[in-house]
C-alpha cells in the first residue's frame, strides 16, 4: 500500500496504521451500542410494556432512523467546519445517557426518547468515524478501508446482540443486558478524548493533489448544491442514495420484525439472539473481503449484486419457517449487505470532491438512515394491515428494484489509477 506524502502529511493506510487502526475500533463501540438492542428491545416491548401492535413496537426504530439520518447530514458539515474530533467527542457524550435510560425506562416514550439519544449517538460518530477514515487512507485502498470500517462495527453489533441474547435469557430483559451498553460509551469517550486525532490536515493535502472524477464538480459547492447533485443529479452519488435506503429499510425490517416474526414460531430468547446476530455477523465479516473486493472489480457490480441477493434472502424468510432454514436466509442476507455496505460509501468517495466530501458522504448516510424509519413504518402498518409475512415478501420486491436502478443509472466510479 503506497502512501502519498507531501508536507509531512501522508495518505495510505500504512502510513495512518496506528490511528486508523484506533478508529476500527472506536467504530466497533459504536456499532456496540446498536448491539445492546437488537435482540431483547423488540421483545421488551410486549412483555414489559405491552404493546401488541407491530407498527407501535417499532416506533423506537422510526424515532432512531429518523433522528440519525438528519444527525448524518450536519455531522458532514459540523466535520467540514470545526473538525472531526470535537464531532465524535460529541457524539459519544450524547450516547452516555443511552442504556441508563433503556435501564429505567418506566414507560414507552422513554425507550423512544432513548432512541433519539442513540440517534444523535450513532449519526455523529459512526459518520465521523468513517469520514475520518477516508481522510487518512487517500483514494488508492478506499474500498477496502470501508469493509474494515463498517466490519468492525457490524461485527460489535452481532457480538453483543449474543451476548445480550444470552444475558437476557439467564437474568432477564433488565437491567443486565445493557450494562454493555455503558462500558461501550465510556470507553468510546475515553478513546476519543485521549487518542484519536484530527484528520483535516489530510483533507487539505489531498485537495492539493487530487484529480476530480468529473471537472464540472471539483469547485467549492453550497450545501444546497451538495445535497441536489448526491440526492438526485449526479448518477453514481443518487444511485447509491437509493439503494443504501433500501439496505438500510431492511436492517429496520431485520431489527424491529424479525425478532417477533421468530418469537411468534415459538423460538427462545436465545435462539432469536443467535438468529439476530447471524445477519449483522456475516455482514461484519464479509466486509473484510467485500471493501477490498471493490477496489479490484469495481463498485457497480458488488452493489447491483448485493441488492438483488438481499431481495432474494429475504423473500426465503417469510417463505420458511424454523431455527435452520432463518439461519440460512439471515447468512445470506448479511453476505448481500456485505457486498452493498462499504461498497456505497467508497463510491461516494470517488466521485465527491475532497473539499465537499464529509458533506456528501453526511446526505448520502442521511438518505441511507432514513431507511430505518422508512422500513419501520412500512413494515408495522403491512404487518398490522395483513401479516408479517406480507410485510417481508414488500420490502423483498422494494429491494430487488433498487438492484434494477442501480443496474440501469449507476456508471462504474472506480478511479482508474487504482486498478
Amino acid at each position: 500500500m503506497t502512501g502519498t506524502r507531501g508536507s509531512g502529511v501522508q495518505l495510505g493506510l500504512r502510513e495512518n496504521v496506528a490511528q486508523f487502526s484506533l478508529l476500527v475500533g472506536v467504530n466497533a463501540l459504536v456499532g456496540g451500542m446498536i448491539g445492546q438492542e437488537r435482540t431483547v428491545l423488540p421483545l421488551l416491548a410486549e412483555v414489559e410494556f405491552g404493546l401488541t401492535a407491530v407498527s407501535a413496537t417499532l416506533t423506537f426504530i422510526a424515532a432512531f432512523g429518523v433522528v440519525k439520518a438528519a444527525t448524518n447530514f450536519f455531522a458532514g458539515t459540523l466535520s467540514d467546519r470545526y473538525g472531526r474530533k470535537p464531532v465524535l467527542v460529541a457524539g459519544w457524550i450524547v450516547g452516555i445517557p443511552v442504556p441508563l435510560l433503556l435501564i429505567w425506562a418506566p414507560t414507552w416514550g422513554w425507550v423512544i426518547f432513548a432512541n433519539v439519544l442513540l440517534g444523535i449517538n450513532q449519526g455523529l460518530t459512526w459518520s465521523t468515524t468513517v469520514i475520518m477514515k477516508i481522510d487518512l487512507v487517500g483514494p488508492q485502498r478506499r474500498g477496502f478501508a470501508m469493509g474494515l470500517n463498517e466490519a468492525a462495527g457490524y461485527g460489535a453489533v452481532a457480538i453483543t446482540a449474543v451476548g445480550t441474547g444470552y444475558i437476557a435469557e439467564r437474568w432477564g430483559l433488565r437491567p443486565e443486558p445493557f450494562f454493555l451498553g455503558l462500558a461501550y460509551a465510556g470507553l468510546g469517550l475515553s478513546l476519543s478524548v485521549l487518542f484519536v486525532r484530527e484528520t483535516r490536515h489530510h483533507v487539505r493535502h489531498e485537495t492539493a493533489i487530487h484529480t476530480p472524477t468529473h471537472e464540472h464538480l471539483h469547485h467549492e459547492l453550497t450545501t444546497g448544491e451538495i445535497f441536489a447533485i448526491t440526492s438526485f443529479e449526479e448518477k453514481a452519488l443518487s444511485a447509491a442514495s437509493q439503494a443504501g435506503l433500501v439496505n438500510n429499510l431492511n436492517d429496520g425490517l431485520a431489527w424491529g420484525l424479525f425478532p417477533i416474526f421468530f418469537a411468534a414460531d415459538g423460538l427462545s430468547v436465545g435462539r432469536i439472539g443467535i438468529l439476530a446476530a447471524i445477519y449483522p455477523g456475516v455482514w461484519g465479516v464479509g466486509q473484510l473481503y467485500t471493501g477490498g473486493l471493490s477496489d479490484r472489480i469495481g463498485r457497480k457490480p458488488l452493489i447491483a449484486g448485493g441488492m438483488l441477493t438481499q431481495a432474494a434472502a429475504i423473500a426465503w424468510m417469510a417463505a420458511t419457517s424454523g431455527f435452520l432454514p432463518w439461519a440460512i436466509g439471515a447468512a445470506v442476507l448479511g453476505a448481500g449487505t456485505a457486498m452493498v455496505y462499504p461498497t456505497l460509501l467508497a463510491a461516494i468517495g470517488d466521485v465527491a470532491h475532497p473539499t465537499w466530501r464529509a458533506r456528501s458522504v453526511g446526505i448520502y448516510r442521511l438518505w441511507r438512515d432514513a431507511g430505518f424509519a422508512v422500513g419501520a413504518l412500512l413494515a408495522g402498518i403491512i404487518a398490522d394491515l395483513i401479516s408479517i409475512e406480507a410485510a417481508i415478501y414488500a420490502v423483498a420486491a422494494l429491494t430487488a428494484a433498487s438492484g434494477l436502478v442501480v443496474i440501469t443509472r449507476m456508471y462504474e466510479t472506480h478511479p482508474p489509477q487504482s486498478r
